[in-house]
């Protein structure tokens, strides 16, 4: 290609280098390095307008938080709450579920509880489990009012145990699930004062039917409020106590309507279901009662032994058990005889523990009794051929230890007073009696049930009661045929025990110039 024909052009500019400023995004340099100036309106405007968009941002948010602020300030200082609903008359449905809430309790078996009983420096605190299908109480007992009452409490019906702990701390807590096994004793709780009424106002919150209206209270039933427990939204009701609970003073009397107040009208916290979770009320002799109650801490409650143990499912006897029932007599006599201990509360002001010795060969025992409310003395029992004889000696003399444990009786047997038993025979020598006599004829021991399967010296034993005309009885009969235990239902309603344990026992001879009984004994008389 001819190039000469072309025309003359003038040096071509320094693309590369502008291209390479371009590229690397930073200014062009001049000579020595240093940035060229431009005069481009842009550079120095972009950072200030970004700045100025930031603060204007910054100014509205605080405006409108400062706004919002002060919006609610004002509206707190103009709120009022909406005034509560008035009290009404029950609906039927609300009388419905007033009405069946005692049969509610009953079909749910059993609840946690907390009571709370006056208030201030005189307040107990009953804190355990009610169970309404035996009907059964399992408490412990504090707070600065206690008193004697504190402790463990277990109640079946109108038998009461307890178990003093004066020394257990005034803060309430819930009762060991599984209670303990000793120093319990029967005790009596004056009608209509102390805690009598509080426990028959929680053993009368079950029935086995709805209550009619006007038990409920009719035209004094009222609903009272909302209120939102633990287990959920209830609705508070206000009515006099059922008819099976004694009433508190003017609640039914004076028709008022205020809850717990001057009238000392009951209160109930009911859910839709009928299920109580509060009562608030006053109750005579004994001033104003809290009771909550936990609808799903609700255990299987063991009595204790001296409320019978554990109901179990009665049961005629199987051919294994009538074998070895029947041969228990034979056994024992060739057993000899035991070490005995023994509990028995046959009052509610006596309540007595024995040790000594039973020998089913020659059909003799003899024991050390000591009673609880008299610890300086001790009860010298011996059961002969003759028949039952006492002495009294003091406690040192009569086989020491203590009240609660007291040691076996002085051997040999002791001179002395005795005195022969007469007829009737109280609990003490109907249990020593029936102990000894397990070792006589089957045919006077009459119809016999299999209640439960127990435990009784770390032994599987079968639980054999049996009923005469005359006492009660249970047998504890291990599955090698030992007798284990006798237990006798005494008179006030309690179960009196003596534990056997198999032993080789001194020859219990007859004391020295013991006067004859005034007559034979009748076997099994009250």
């Amino acid at each position: 290609m001819d190039t000469s024909s072309a025309p003359a052009r003038g040096p071509l500019p320094d693309t590369t280098r502008a291209g390479d400023a371009v590229r690397t995004g930073g200014p062009s340099c001049g000579p020595g390095g240093h940035p060229r100036e431009t005069d481009s309106p842009d550079t120095d405007s972009g950072p200030s307008r970004a700045s100025r968009r930031r603060r204007t941002v910054l100014l509205l948010l605080a405006l409108t938080a400062v706004t919002s602020a002060t919006a609610l300030v004002a509206g707190l200082l103009s709120w009022a709450p909406d005034p509560p609903e008035p009290a009404r008359p029950l609906t039927v449905a609300e009388a419905e579920r007033l009405a069946a809430m005692r049969v509610t309790n009953l079909r749910d078996l059993r609840a946690g509880l907390h009571v709370t009983v006056g208030a201030g420096a005189a307040r107990t605190e009953l804190v355990g489990w009610v169970d309404w299908s035996r009907p059964l109480l399992y408490l412990d007992v504090g707070g600065p009012g206690a008193g004697a009452e504190r402790g463990l409490l277990q109640s079946a019906g109108p038998v009461l145990v307890t178990r003093p702990d004066p020394a257990a701390v005034p803060t309430p807590a819930a009762p060991p699930l599984v209670p303990p096994a000793d120093r319990w004793r029967l005790h009596h709780l004056t009608p209509g004062a102390g805690l009598a009424p509080v426990l028959d106002l929680l053993l009368g919150l079950a029935a086995d039917r709805p209550d009619p209206s006007p038990a409920i209270g009719g035209g004094d039933a009222r609903w009272v409020a909302r209120d939102v427990v633990a287990a959920g939204p209830v609705d508070v009701l206000q009515a006099p106590l059922p008819t099976a609970i004694p009433p508190s003073p003017g609640s039914a009397a004076t028709g008022g309507t205020a809850a717990t107040g001057p009238d000392g009208s009951t209160r109930y916290w009911l859910d839709r279901d009928g299920r109580l979770h509060k009562l608030v009320t006053r109750l005579p002799g004994v001033g104003p009662v809290t009771v909550l109650l936990n609808r799903i801490d609700r255990p299987t409650l063991c009595p204790v032994d001296a409320l019978g143990g554990r109901p179990g499912l009665p049961r005629a006897l199987t051919d294994g058990e009538h074998r070895r029932l029947d041969r228990l007599a034979a056994r024992l006599r060739g057993q000899g005889g035991a070490t005995l201990t023994l509990t028995a509360p046959v009052g509610t002001d006596t309540n007595l523990r024995g040790a000594g010795w039973l020998s089913w060969a020659t059909r003799t025992a003899y024991v050390a009794v000591a009673d609880l409310g008299v610890p300086g003395r001790r009860t010298l029992l011996r059961r002969g051929a003759a028949g039952l004889s006492r002495t009294d000696v003091p406690a040192d003399a009569g086989g020491g230890g203590t009240a609660e444990a007291p040691g076996r009786p002085p051997f040999p047997v002791p001179a002395g007073s005795w005195r022969p038993t007469r007829s009737p025979r109280d609990d003490l020598d109907l249990l020593v009696d029936a102990a000894v006599a397990a070792a006589g004829p089957v045919a006077l021991r009459g119809a016999a049930v299999r209640v439960r399967e127990d435990l009784a010296a770390g032994r599987i034993v079968d639980v054999v009661e049996l009923r005469t005309a005359d006492a009660r009885l249970r047998y504890w009969i291990d599955r090698d045929g030992l007798l284990r235990r006798v237990e006798l239902h005494t008179g006030p309603g309690a179960w009196a025990q003596v534990d056997l344990s198999p032993a080789v026992v001194p020859r219990l001879n007859p004391p020295p110039h013991a006067a004859p009984p005034s007559g034979p004994p009748r076997p099994g008389a009250r």
